[in-house]
C-alpha cells in the first residue's frame, strides 16, 4: 500500500491505491465502486493504472471515499492551464456533492444551446430568476480571461517590428557597402556607355536576392528553433499546447516583406551611386 498526496482543481484529496487484490476483495464485500477518471500525469507521476482503488479526502487525515480509476483525461490545449501544476480529478456529481458536503449547491455550471437565439432566451431567463449570481456567454468569459493573452500578442507584433526596422537598416548598410566597394567597377561601366539605369536595376536585382536568401535562412531557423521550442516546452509542462508555429502565412509575410525591402535598400543605394559622375567615382 502507498499513500499518495496530490491536488485537484476543485479539492485537496488524500489518496491510498490498493494493490488489485485487495481492491477486489472491498468490491465484492461492500458491493460495486463508484468511479472516477484522474489526470494522465498521475499515470506517470504515482504508477496509477485504470482499475486502481484509491481513497479521495477533503483533507490529508479526514474520512474519504473509495473510489475505482476508470479513466485518464489528457491536458487540453489551453494556455491558462500551461503554468497550473494541480491534478484534475473528476467524479460523478453524487460522488462530488457527499465528498464535499455541498449538497445541491454549486460553484457555477455550464449550458449548451442550439443556436445564437436560444442563448439569448436562456440568459435571459437564467437572469431573471438569479439571485446572486449572473449569466454570461462564453465567448464573453473568454474574452475577459483572455486580455492577458492580447497583451502578449501586441507586445510580439511590437518585436515584430522591431526585428523588421532593423532588418531594412543591416540590409541598406550592406547594400551601400557592396555598392562603395564597387563604385569603380560601375564608374568603368558607366564610361563605356552602360545607362544609370541598368546600373540601378542590377543592384536592385542584387539586393533583392541577397534579402530572399536572408528570408530562406531565416524561416529555416525559425522553424527549427520552432521545433526545439515545442519540444522542451511541451515536455516541461506536459501539455500538448503548441508553444511556437510557423505557418505559410508567416512564411509569406516574410518573403513578401524580403523581397519589398530588398528592393527598397537597393533602389536607395543604387541612387546614392548613379547620381556622382563617373569620374567622381574613380577618384578623379
Amino acid at each position: 500500500m502507498r499513500v499518495l498526496m496530490f491536488f485537484g482543481c476543485l479539492l485537496t484529496a488524500s489518496a491510498v491505491w490498493v494493490s488489485p487484490a485487495s481492491a477486489q476483495a472491498d468490491r465484492s464485500a461492500a458491493g460495486p465502486l463508484s468511479t472516477l477518471a484522474l489526470d494522465e500525469r498521475l499515470r506517470q507521476d504515482a504508477g496509477l493504472e485504470v482499475g486502481d482503488t484509491i481513497t479521495l479526502a477533503t483533507t490529508p487525515d479526514g474520512p474519504g471515499q473509495r473510489l475505482v480509476v476508470s479513466a485518464f483525461t489528457k491536458r487540453t490545449a489551453d494556455p491558462s492551464e500551461v503554468a497550473r501544476s494541480e491534478y484534475k480529478v473528476r467524479l460523478h456529481l453524487a460522488d462530488l456533492q457527499a465528498l464535499l458536503g455541498y449538497g445541491d449547491r454549486v460553484d457555477r455550471f455550464a449550458v449548451v444551446t442550439s443556436d445564437s437565439a436560444a442563448t439569448e432566451r436562456t440568459l435571459s431567463a437564467v437572469n431573471a430568476h438569479a439571485f446572486g449570481f449572473r449569466a454570461h456567454r462564453s465567448r464573453d468569459i473568454a474574452v475577459e480571461t483572455g486580455r492577458t493573452f492580447a497583451v502578449i500578442n501586441r507586445f510580439h507584433r511590437a518585436i515584430g517590428v522591431i526585428t523588421i526596422l532593423a532588418s531594412a537598416i543591416f540590409l541598406l548598410c550592406i547594400m551601400l557597402l557592396r555598392v562603395e566597394e564597387r563604385r569603380r567597377e560601375i564608374a568603368t561601366l558607366r564610361l563605356i556607355g552602360l545607362s544609370r539605369r541598368t546600373v540601378v536595376q542590377a543592384i536592385v536585382v542584387e539586393a533583392t536576392a541577397i534579402a530572399l536568401l536572408g528570408a530562406v535562412l531565416g524561416t529555416g531557423l525559425g522553424w527549427v528553433s520552432s521545433l526545439a521550442v515545442n519540444r522542451f516546452y511541451q515536455g516541461l509542462y506536459r501539455t500538448p499546447l503548441v508553444f511556437s508555429l510557423v505557418t505559410p502565412d508567416v512564411v509569406l509575410l516574410a518573403v513578401s516583406l524580403s523581397a519589398v525591402l530588398g528592393v527598397a535598400a537597393g533602389w536607395l543605394a543604387a541612387q546614392r551611386l548613379v547620381q556622382r559622375a563617373p569620374l567622381a567615382l574613380l577618384g578623379r
